[in-house]
């Protein structure tokens, strides 16, 4: 691994960059191998540390990298032990914990690992088990007020293949006397499963510390599969190959990392955003990662004690995302948190109010990025050092290429887009894999642009310094708090109502999640329905609270495209209108609100004052919050 930090600031930098062919830039051909690599250079400083409570003098276990290596070697012998071969599925089902980064390397080291979101219901992550040809899953042994050990259960019951389920058992995290009570407590191993049950820890201890088997040694061999997020009953998953998990560790580690970092990661472990541009990051340059509580920020306590976390650890870099930076905005900055250099953002666009009320805040600098699941994380990010555009997403990252394009229905290119002309964003990168992204060779199809080029489902534009903005979405889906919702799972249950005969769902902007979900509602003729009546209806039959409507609305008649189909940015349109103009007459201020379709930002509000002059200043006040953009529209 070349340990050297570059300067990335412009879009010039990236030729010299790609000057260095890729195959030079790194020798590891496999996780385990990288992670071997830093263990050697790194053995005794600390790698990873886990706090099962928020408190800033709370217990925490700290390992080294050598100890990680270790851990890692002794549990991909244990998973070959129970069957696992290169191919076959590793799966774990945890919150944030010290054994949720040692399954993903052994996983991915023994066999595919596969991440799964406990949040997820017991049919899903059945469905994904199958899937993914688990053999194993790693997971949480019964423990107070957490449901995941039964999930596991259930979900082993609909998913034979699985033949062994390694209990991890959180008290081990726990000082006395919560460790005392904790037995008292604990819930009954649920059952319905012929899978044996070992406890990890126990089951490690007794191998070796070294691989007992040969890697393969491809760098393209599969070395996890995760899953897109979704919540209708069977999630898309993505693969990703052990080059284009690496390909991600080192960028964040030539960019940004090095062996004195101290990274704050309050993110799931099950996500890709945790997983790659953080912990393999940690892993290429030796940095140091910790982890608050099982639920990171949504543990308790997380937001209160967050700026004296930093504090303890001398964090210098945080990983968050809008909603949390909005959470944090609402507590003072209690705490010494001048090691801080920077805050890596991503999942969600953040609104620029957010933005400059956190840097004023914090003294902290926010760089924004993008990136995907489908194409192994990273595509772009705003420069650690040089310009920063808030509202963009950055430079497209060294070895990454980025188009703005024009496709037919089955990817044919009709047109290659100019500066700033918006189109669909499509990638090509290490992470992508044309051809086989998904697991399901059907959802492949189409997918691609000029067969390599990965149709991301974005709209965008390029500027004319070479940053990337993105001004909405090609695809439907809402994106809540950077967790997708398939708003065909809304439109499906409010469509089997007797009542109702068409329903449009869509995001509408929301201060805290950036969007939350509505739905737009068409009664069959002669047929009536209550707002309250469909409310119940759907928050019964949509399986996942996330997705449950936040506002629901009667039109005479949904917007329709020329054959028919629901015309969603008509709907988006109507959705922002309102709760712009809510926002603001609740502040006071009257306007006209028109949402327009700009050729370079999407959608934006054009706010024309009522009586009244309206300034700028005024407007920013209240709508700041918001991610989507807006202009004032002087009388006259």
């Amino acid at each position: 691994m070349d340990g050297s930090r570059e300067t990335y600031s412009a879009i010039d930098d990236k030729a010299s960059w790609e000057a260095v062919p890729l195959s030079e830039r790194w020798s590891a051909r496999s996780v385990y191998e990288l992670l071997t690599q830093t263990a050697g250079a790194q053995a005794d400083r600390p790698a990873l540390s886990f706090q099962i409570r928020s408190g800033e003098s709370d217990k925490a276990e700290t390992l080294t990298w050598e100890q990680v290596r270790a851990r890692t070697a002794r549990a991909a012998n244990l998973f070959r032990d129970l069957g696992v071969q290169e191919g076959d599925g590793v799966a774990y089902l945890l919150p944030n914990c010290s054994e949720a980064v040692i399954a993903l390397m052994a996983g991915a080291t023994a066999g595919t690992v596969c991440p799964l979101n406990p949040l997820l219901d017991a049919e899903q992550i059945g469905a994904l088990l199958r899937e993914t040809g688990a053999k194993v899953l790693v997971t949480l042994a019964p423990f107070p007020k957490t449901d995941v050990a039964e999930k596991a259960a259930a979900a082993v019951a609909l998913a034979p293949e699985v033949k062994a389920i390694v209990e991890i058992d959180l008290k081990r995290y726990l000082a006395p006397p919560l460790s005392w009570i904790v037995p008292l407590i604990r819930p009954k191993r649920p059952g319905g499963h012929s899978a044996k049950i070992l406890d990890f820890h126990e089951a490690i201890a007794g191998k070796s510390d070294q691989l007992a088997f040969a890697e393969s040694g491809d760098p393209q061999r599969i070395g996890a599969c995760f899953h897109t997020g979704g919540t209708t009953g069977m999630p898309k998953i993505a693969r990703h190959t052990h080059h284009g998990m690496i390909y991600n560790g080192w960028l964040s580690a030539s960019m940004m990392f090095s062996a004195e970092d101290v990274v704050l990661c309050p993110l799931p472990m099950f996500h890709v955003f945790a997983a790659y541009p953080i912990w393999m990051a940690c892993m290429a340059s030796g940095a140091h990662m910790v982890m608050p509580t099982p639920q990171g920020y949504r543990g308790d306590g997380v937001f209160d004690n967050y700026w004296k976390l930093v504090a303890r650890w001398r964090a210098t870099l945080m990983i968050t995302v809008p909603t949390a930076a909005a959470a944090l905005m609402q507590r003072e900055v209690n705490a010494d948190v001048s090691t801080l250099r920077y805050a890596l953002c991503g999942s969600a666009p953040l609104p620029l109010g957010l933005f400059e009320r956190f840097e004023q805040a914090t003294g902290v600098k926010i760089l924004e990025g993008y990136g995907m699941t489908e194409a192994t994380c990273l595509v772009s990010c705003n420069p650690a050092t040089g310009e920063r555009k808030v509202g963009s997403v950055g430079l497209p990252f060294p070895y990454t290429d980025v188009r703005i394009l024009m496709c037919d229905e089955v990817g044919n290119v009709v047109k290659e887009c100019g500066t700033d002309e918006v189109g669909e964003i499509c990638v090509s990168n290490p992470g992508v894999i044309p051809g086989g992204t998904y697991t399901e060779p059907e959802r492949n199809v189409n997918l691609y642009a000029d067969n390599d080029w990965l149709r991301t489902g974005d709209l965008g534009r390029i500027d004319g310094d070479g940053y990337l903005w993105i001004t909405g979405r090609a695809k439907d889906l809402i994106i809540r708090g950077g967790h997708n919702i398939d708003p065909a799972l809304i439109e499906e249950a409010l469509a089997r109502h007797p009542a109702v005969a068409m329903a449009g769902a869509v995001g509408q902007p929301d201060a805290h999640s950036g969007e939350v979900p509505c739905v737009y509602v068409e009664l069959a003729a002669g047929q009536e329905a209550s707002i309250e009546a469909l409310q119940a209806w759907a928050d019964e039959r949509i399986p996942e609270r996330a997705a449950h409507p936040k506002h629901i609305e009667i039109l005479p008649e949904i917007p329709k495209t020329a054959v028919g189909k629901v015309f969603k940015p008509d709907l988006r349109k109507l959705a922002i209108a309102r709760v712009y103009g809510a926002a603001l007459a609740k502040a006071g201020i009257k306007v006209e609100v028109n949402v327009v379709e700009d050729r370079k930002l999407g959608l934006v509000a054009e706010l024309r004052p009522v009586g009244k002059a309206v300034s700028q200043a005024e407007l920013r006040a209240v709508l700041d919050v918001f991610a989507r953009p807006f202009r004032l529209i002087e009388k006259g």
